[in-house]
């Protein structure tokens, strides 16, 4: 006999949405496919997209029976349009309607009206398939390159990916604490020693331009203040808390307590209390010393410059501890073994990584002059990633991931990575398609006609 429990979690599953047929008419209303452009490069990018085979990798996520989700077709096309166009869960909707092109591409038949779905849909639909379904869309951007996936060299690197939180201090994070002991006293009702609400409201007064000389010693007492105060919140609602409520709080007192036990130097330090996950990266650079967010490695293949690989990394580990991953996915998702790998200096202390030797700059001494050269072509050629990784943060939203915990920071960066991969399909659709416009026109027109034509129009 089945449990209640678990009836009813296989009564609230959903069964797996069918996306309408594009060829059946309506007497009513024509097709998306009757009055859209048919050689519009959004267009062609949809017919070729595998969505059968992405159906049939998530189809193991439903179930027979319940209500009827959202086709995988939509979802996954949302998902891409999002990351492709750097829209948000809530700003694509609009944008979705306004768009024929969208709507063809997430597979409707007929001109929509109304919203596809609501945007935490998306939310739940990149929980539902987790990291390995992203790296299955990741997967098939990369495969539909085709012939240009021929290469034996890839060339990585790495740079950080920072999270939506405020720049941390120690001050805000005592606030916080301050903050979320009250809200739970509140909701369990327990009363407190006291709130600090005016107390704190005039050490944040006290904190105001602490690095002035004047004002060092007066903002330091107010730091040590709020820490103090922090403490014995914390304390008081342990105290207070019965056993069974108690529990309930043990990772949020636990995460409490190592904010207020850390100090300058302390390794694996928090940032966040929202998002503990977060570390601190120096990448060097002039303009932005310090960046908090998660380490992400890049792969991509000179010359196509299709990215092959991403993979993001928890704290923050020293490069040669990035490569091996890196590859290992590269070859998931191309499944091709890589001759060369071409990286900076920030990867020394590595020579091999399974079959695949690693390039540095500097490392090695050639003695015949056509292999110093060959040696000089190779790492000049490592430069185009650092343009790649500046369009991925800038058009494929990978500047600041808002999306929650680690699961999130590597989901949000294969989703660029596809929207890149995807981004250069659309454009490579589009020359084709003038290409074979020019020859049309060519046809008809003799060549002096097409030069008089080029001097009126100054094209």
């Amino acid at each position: 006999m089945l449990d209640f429990a678990e009836i009813r979690s296989k009564s609230c599953r959903k069964m797996k949405g069918n996306s309408p047929n594009q060829n059946q008419k309506n007497l009513f209303h024509p097709l998306l496919k009757e009055f859209i452009n048919p050689n519009h490069p959004l267009v062609t990018l949809a017919n070729k997209v595998p969505w059968i085979e992405l159906e049939k990798e998530f189809s193991s996520l439903y179930s027979y029976t319940g209500t009827p989700g959202k086709p995988v077709r939509l979802m996954a096309g949302l998902l891409i349009l999002k990351q492709m166009y750097n829209l948000g869960d809530e700003t694509l909707m609009p944008e979705w309607i306004r768009d024929p092109y969208f709507q063809y591409f997430c597979g409707e038949s007929e001109f929509q009206w109304e919203f596809p779905c609501d945007p935490s849909d998306l939310v739940h639909f990149r929980k539902r398939v987790g990291e390995a379904g992203i790296e299955k869309i990741f997967s098939v951007s990369v495969k539909m390159q085709g012939k240009d996936l021929k290469s034996d060299d890839v060339i990585s690197d790495t740079t950080a990916q920072e999270k939506n939180i405020t720049f941390p201090t120690d001050s805000k994070l005592y606030l916080k604490i301050i903050g979320k002991c009250n809200a739970i006293a509140r909701d369990e009702g327990v009363e407190l020693r006291q709130s600090y609400r005016r107390t704190t409201k005039k050490l944040l007064l006290q904190l105001r331009f602490s690095h002035h000389p004047r004002r060092k010693k007066q903002a330091r007492k107010a730091l040590k203040r709020l820490k103090v105060i922090a403490g014995r919140q914390v304390r008081d609602i342990e105290r207070k808390l019965p056993a069974e409520k108690l529990h309930l709080y043990l990772s949020d007192i636990e995460l409490f307590n190592r904010v207020l036990s850390q100090q300058r130097n302390s390794k694996n330090k928090i940032y966040s209390l929202h998002e503990p996950e977060t570390a601190c990266i120096a990448k060097g650079k002039t303009h932005k010393e310090y960046e908090f967010g998660s380490k992400v490695s890049i792969a991509m293949l000179p010359g196509s410059n299709i990215i092959v690989g991403v993979k993001t990394f928890s704290g923050n580990p020293h490069d040669s501890k990035t490569l091996a991953p890196t590859l290992e996915q590269c070859r998931r998702a191309t499944g091709l073994t890589f001759k060369r790998a071409i990286v900076d200096r920030g990867y020394r202390g590595i020579n091999l990584v399974d079959q695949t030797e690693v390039l540095i700059p500097g490392k090695h001494k050639p003695k015949t002059a056509w292999k110093k050269q060959w040696y000089r072509k190779k790492f000049r050629s490592r430069a185009a990633i650092e343009p790649i990784i500046g369009h991925l943060k800038t058009d494929c939203r990978m500047m600041r991931n808002y999306l929650k915990g680690a699961q999130g920071d590597q989901i949000n960066a294969l989703l660029a990575a596809a929207a890149l991969n995807f981004r250069r399909l659309l454009r490579k659709y589009e020359q084709d398609f003038l290409l074979s416009f020019f020859e049309i026109i060519q046809i008809f027109f003799p060549t002096h006609q097409l030069k008089l034509l080029n001097i009126k129009t100054g094209c």
